[in-house]
């Protein structure tokens, strides 16, 4: 393994491979490994016992409910790796050479895709919460400090050298650390710096991604040619105007694409910058030794069942590829070969320009149990909901229940309502039958979670009545309005399946806060000042709410009387224009949006009709009959000579695997990051 940059040092890395790689002795050697959280790679702990920690965490939580509850997804893990390592060995008295043929064929069309044209830019402010706390109290920069106190959301480098790290419940790293000093979260001072951040990042990419509050993608070629900079020249002075202008200290990752950018970006932190050369060579060795776990989209169940199979770094997976489909399946297959390539999108766009999948609140409590009790938290969470939903104007055409035992099993129902559903009356009738068959099945049922979330998703934005008072077919009638397709400026597909990944790894992170939020409840805090179980459960829903609003990226153009904006904007009073859409009439026989001119209106339904007419005319003197079938069009709308085959085209279009049809590979777009503010429920 190489050591220069990288966020774990050889030690740590090798201490951790060997906790994942030791020969399990009992159940309680892997729960050890799976107890050091979703955040073991975090910059800062190159020290760090790792071994130590997991024992302190492991004696820490012992007899706890969110113990027992992590033994048992523990033993399950277990249990689906031996069914693994069975398959795996049944495929291995197997001719797999066709699929070793396919995986090959495979590789050779990704490299075609390869795109080494543009330069993205991944940014991580460092310690971001910590770093706003200690602008106010400058001599909490020199001790060990964390942002949370039920659970720890960030923690100053300092406090890292004692393996005190995000995810964390608080009680657990005063164990490490008994002189670490916890501060209550405050979201508003977060955002207000992360608004400052932003007005920055726009200079440069107007068109920048927010990731979440304290990270972002950029793509920087078009600067770095307009300004005639090389990209570690443009970055740096990025960095050193974040820092002149906010305070605050951020690193950054420069590649050819988003994926390897943000494993850059932890390479030389904090305040630092790593480039990975657009060049195939380097990329294809920056790949070979990287562990697994350092990819975004691996999580920590994912990085212990490709470890169980041999595969601890991205280049192992060169040798396992006949068997990866077989074993994970297709999706599996996809991501895990650009992996080992190094490949990932180049297109870095707004957090608004992506098509959202659903919407949802949840809330967590003390154990409850009282039937009446539970219909007034439902009844709450659907007012929430009702309120998030108005706010990103949709409705849902279907409404999910996710509950959470007092024994920290998580259950899900869904139901398609008769129409979609958008009001609290609404949600809360159709949510409610769930709930009651979760009583019905499970007799003395407690709860310490509720949420809600709407699905298939149709948007509310009306565009007003035409002459005729038709509404425009985006207008909230029950039909979703158009979806955001991946074509990009070349018609050709640019599809890459980490996004599914990326979410599934973030979702683990946040169960995992969640579970650990309730752990911390069930102790006895010894640190200094600690929460009351009320204002942990304050702290965790309030974490769970905050930075929930869309917002569009900062006009580049606009310069206010302040330059610091904050999320809502209330230093300057400046609200940007809206975007007035064009004033549109559909035509009622078209359908075609035309000019509210009425003689231009009036002349082009004349021409429709004639021309209708004129058709009508012409099919009944034809002597053949008419064409019941229109030819299916490719992506670039030319047509598909083999419009019978599931292909849906050549299926040589860029990103795009081969044999996959038009539906399957645009059909996954959707909100999958969570952006400056932002934080999926």
């Amino acid at each position: 393994m190489t050591t220069n940059g990288q966020g774990l040092s050889s030690k740590v890395h090798e201490a951790v491979v060997e906790v994942a790689s030791v020969p399990i002795i009992s159940d309680h050697d892997t729960l050890k490994y799976h107890l050091l959280g979703p955040s073991l790679t975090k910059a800062g702990q190159d020290t760090v016992d790792q071994q130590k920690v997991s024992e302190v965490i492991y004696n820490a939580s012992k007899g706890s409910k969110y113990f027992n509850n992590e033994e048992h997804k523990d033993k399950n893990l277990t249990q689906k790796i031996e069914k693994i390592l069975a398959r795996k060995r049944q495929l291995e008295r197997v001719d797999l050479a066709s699929d070793l043929r396919r995986a090959d064929e495979y590789i050779a069309e990704l490299e075609l895709s390869r795109d080494l044209s543009q330069t993205v830019v991944h940014i991580d402010c460092d310690a971001f919460y910590a770093a706003v706390e200690e602008l106010d109290r400058p001599e909490l920069k020199h001790v060990p400090m964390a942002v949370g106190k039920g659970v720890l959301t960030t923690c100053n480098y300092h406090a890292r050298k004692f393996g005190c790290r995000s995810g964390m419940a608080g009680f657990v790293a005063m164990k490490l650390c008994p002189d670490l000093i916890c501060l209550p979260l405050n979201f508003a001072k977060y955002t207000a710096k992360a608004q400052e951040v932003r007005e920055i990042l726009v200079e440069y990419d107007p068109r920048f991604e927010s990731a979440s509050i304290d990270e972002a993608y950029l793509n920087i070629t078009q600067y770095c040619e307009e300004k005639h900079m090389d990209p570690e020249d443009a970055v740096s002075q990025l960095r050193n105007e974040v820092a002149e202008k906010t305070k605050i200290t951020i690193s950054a990752g420069i590649a050819a694409n988003a994926k390897i950018a943000k494993i850059a970006s932890n390479r030389n932190k904090p305040n630092g910058q790593f480039t990975v050369a657009n060049d195939r060579a380097t990329i294809v060795a920056f790949m070979r030794d990287l562990p697994t776990r350092k990819v975004n989209g691996v999580g920590r169940v994912f990085e212990r069942e490709l470890d169980a199979i041999g595969v601890k770094t991205c280049g192992d997976l060169y040798s396992q590829r006949a068997y990866l489909s077989k074993l994970f399946g297709e999706k599996a297959f996809q991501f895990l070969m650009q992996c080992y390539l190094g490949l990932g999108r180049t297109k870095v766009q707004p957090a608004e320009d992506y098509e959202r999948k659903s919407v949802g609140t949840e809330s967590t409590f003390h154990d409850m149990s009282d039937k009446t009790e539970l219909r007034e938290k439902l009844r709450w969470i659907a007012e929430e909901l009702e309120k998030d939903l108005t706010r990103t104007q949709f409705k849902g055409k279907t409404l999910v229940l996710k509950v959470k035992l007092h024994t920290y099993e998580v259950l899900t129902r869904q139901v398609i309502p008769p129409k979609a559903v958008r009001t609290a009356d609404d949600l809360y009738t159709y949510s409610l039958p769930m709930l009651t068959k979760h009583e019905k099945e499970i007799p003395g049922m407690k709860l310490r979670l509720m949420g809600l979330r709407c699905t298939h998703l149709v948007s509310t934005k009306r565009s007003g009545t035409d002459f005729f008072g038709m509404r425009h077919p985006s207008a909230a009638d029950g039909e979703p309005g158009p979806v955001n397709t991946t074509v990009d400026d070349n018609g050709e597909w640019e599809v890459w399946p980490e996004e599914e990944f990326e979410e599934a790894a973030r979702q683990e992170r946040q169960d995992e806060m969640n579970e650990l939020e309730q752990l911390s409840q069930e102790q006895d805090t010894n640190g200094s000042d600690p929460l009351t179980a009320e204002e942990q459960l304050e702290e965790a829903n309030r974490r769970h709410k905050h930075g929930r609003e869309i917002l569009p990226n900062p006009d580049p153009t606009y310069r206010g009387p302040n330059s610091s904006v904050g999320f809502q904007k209330p230093a300057t009073n400046h609200v940007p224009p809206a975007k007035e859409e064009e004033p549109f009439w559909p035509c009622p026989i078209c359908a075609r949006p035309q000019s509210t001119n009425d003689k231009d209106f009036n002349d082009h339904i004349d021409f429709c009709l004639s021309k209708q007419t004129i058709k009508e005319a012409a099919t009944e003197t034809s002597s053949s009959p008419p064409a019941l079938e229109k030819p299916l069009l490719d992506g670039r709308g030319k047509e598909n000579s083999n419009s019978n085959s599931n292909n849906g085209g050549s299926g040589s279009g860029r990103g795009r695997p081969k044999g996959k049809r038009k539906s399957e590979v645009v059909g996954d777009r959707g909100n999958k990051r969570l952006f400056f503010g932002l934080q999926r429920t």
